[in-house]
């Protein structure tokens, strides 16, 4: 049995074919070079979402019920042949064991960059967002420790525009489509250096703060 998108039924024995060199090349990616699980995703097309539930709260943006994820560490063969099981599924990432997310406006995030660039300050995975929000991947950790590192810098969540995400939350991956809105791409791409161990959130507050106020 298949995985059903808009549909339309994918065999299993064509879907490991196409997804093996496709999004289970992209999968493996994630899982054995970065190190980060991957959970497969409902799809939105028309606003209506793949999972089949008419009331969906969150079209095209929530992990599917029945789908496993597929582990960290997996290697291409068996990534490509998980993913293959779900055809057409967004990839997502679970937010709060490898990394954290900060997110906040995509015009400010881009500035946040180059300033922390120019400091020789390490960015970590940047991916923006069809809805025009900019996503850094940041130390575990990060979304509890939020408040009080905006308390010693004198700023606050509505200042920066700033959402924090921890554990519980999915971030769909580039270049999956979120919530039928288009695909999530990278600003900055994961590198080895800092996809196991992302920075600390401080020297992105410290960033935003500055292109905030020069704003």
């Amino acid at each position: 049995m298949g995985f059903t998108i808009g549909g339309i039924r994918e065999m299993r024995s064509g879907a490991r074919r196409r997804h093996r060199g496709t999004a289970g090349t992209a999968v493996a990616e994630y899982t054995g070079l970065w190190g980060w699980a991957v959970r497969p995703g409902a799809r939105a097309e028309s606003g209506a979402c793949s999972c089949g539930d008419a009331g969906c709260p969150a079209p095209g943006a929530h992990p599917l019920d029945f789908a496993p994820e597929v582990p960290a560490g997996t290697g291409l063969d068996r990534a490509a042949d998980a993913w293959a099981d779900t055809p057409g599924a967004a990839m997502l990432l679970p937010v709060g064991r490898s990394f954290d997310v900060l997110e906040v406006a995509e015009q400010a995030g881009r500035r946040a960059v180059v300033r922390m660039e120019r400091m020789g300050l390490p960015s970590g995975p940047v991916a923006v967002t069809p809805t025009g929000r900019a996503q850094f991947f940041v130390a575990p950790g990060a979304a509890a420790e939020l408040p009080a590192l905006l308390y010693r810098t004198g700023w606050d969540d509505a200042d920066l525009d700033l959402r924090a995400l921890g554990p519980g939350a999915y971030v769909t991956a580039p270049p999956s489509d979120l919530g039928g809105l288009g695909p999530v791409r990278w600003l900055r791409a994961p590198a080895l250096d800092t996809a196991a161990a992302p920075p600390p959130a401080r020297l992105l507050l410290g960033a935003l703060a500055y292109v905030c106020h020069r704003s």
